[in-house]
């Protein structure tokens, strides 16, 4: 063998070597009642272990101080099994992603401190996560079937949860820009309020899409806001579908118990209606086509289907997150953490979390 052939024989093996080694992450969420910690290798989910809070569902809503409570009973365990699934050690982590915010304040400092605590005993790089930028970059997740499913710079997100309802220009994994919100209430909040107003169990979302597949979703119709430009309101369709029912029950008392599947129908309706006209909007002022959907109200199934054929109908390329990555989780937050570690964004143990995006 000649000496060039046996360099060019070792750099080979050597760049082989390099393309085969991952970045471990160790991602901890926690910014409502959820107890979440995934790891990743690289972009591929090794690991994603959520603990559940049901006792929350006795109450028709989140009690911030038990759900702070329940996460400091859960982040440990969550944590040992997530490393158990992913079949590596702790000594093996690159680096310790957590949820900074917007959430729960307590539920926060719990997920916070024992990201502090545990890259400090590690010696290991730790990094600041927003979750709504989290649940954005859910889309690059590597799927199973090595299928390239990501969505291509520039895309609209559509992020609706529970607390907030965005759209969102992506130019880059962290270059985000938002040109849509709504000025009051988040549309996973209508949905829950909605559910509760006709005695539905919490969380009423899913209830409500569950029933609504029974029903018929042009048997009643409510007020929505006519708000110009690209923002939203949601406050409005509320009030009007509580005062549709109080006057119906004055004159029916069984109205809603009779009327629950087109009830859910028609509300869910109104709000996946409202999202997609200002989506298509956004879309027709920008020229984007490349149209993605994040956030736990991502996981209905009746937007899924509407954005389905709204997209057709425009032309879009759609994408849509697995339901284990709609809802909070700590998968998401991992894989920001490994684009924010092949930038070299760490944070400082001095760093608090928020629970409001600024």
């Amino acid at each position: 063998m000649t000496h060039r052939f046996l360099i060019s024989l070792f750099m080979g093996t050597f760049a082989k070597l390099k393309t085969e080694v991952l970045v471990y992450i160790l991602g901890i969420e926690s910014s409502c009642d959820d107890t979440a910690a995934a790891i990743t290798g690289d972009t591929k989910i090794l690991a994603n272990i959520i603990a559940n809070q049901q006792i929350h569902r006795h109450f028709g809503g989140v009690v911030p101080e038990w759900a702070s409570r329940a996460h400091q009973q859960n982040i440990i365990p969550v944590v040992e099994v997530a490393l158990q699934q992913a079949n590596i050690s702790k000594d093996q982590l690159h680096a310790i992603a957590f949820t900074r915010g917007p959430g729960l304040l307590g539920s926060l400092l719990v997920g916070t401190s024992f990201a502090k605590a545990f890259s400090l005993g590690l010696d290991i790089p730790l990094i600041d996560v927003d979750h709504l930028q989290a649940h954005i970059l859910a889309h690059f997740i590597q799927k199973e079937d090595r299928q390239n499913t990501m969505p291509a710079f520039p895309f609209l997100c559509l992020t609706v949860s529970g607390g907030h309802t965005q759209i969102v220009l992506v130019t880059g994994h962290f270059e985000m820009k938002i040109i849509g919100h709504t000025l009051d209430d988040a549309a996973g909040e209508t949905f829950d309020k909605a559910a509760k107003i006709m005695g539905l169990p919490y969380p009423g979302g899913p209830v409500i899409d569950q029933l609504a597949m029974e029903g018929n979703p042009n048997a009643f119709s409510f007020s929505e806001s006519n708000i110009p430009g690209l923002n939203y309101s949601f406050s409005g369709l509320k009030t009007s579908f509580l005062y549709f029912l109080r006057d119906q029950l004055k004159k029916d008392a069984g109205f809603i118990e009779n009327n629950k599947a087109d009830l859910s129908a028609s509300i869910q309706h109104c709000i996946v209606n409202s999202l997609l006209k200002k989506l298509i909007m956004a879309s027709r002022q920008t020229g984007i086509r490349e149209i993605a959907i994040s956030g736990g109200v991502s996981a209905n199934s009746y937007l899924q289907q509407m954005l389905r054929k709204t997209g057709e109908e425009m032309g879009w390329k759609i994408f849509i997150p697995a339901f284990s990555y709609s809802t909070d989780n700590a998968a998401m937050v991992a894989v920001t953490g490994y684009f924010k570690y092949l930038k070299g964004d760490f944070c400082g143990l001095d760093l608090v979390p928020y629970s409001r995006q600024g």
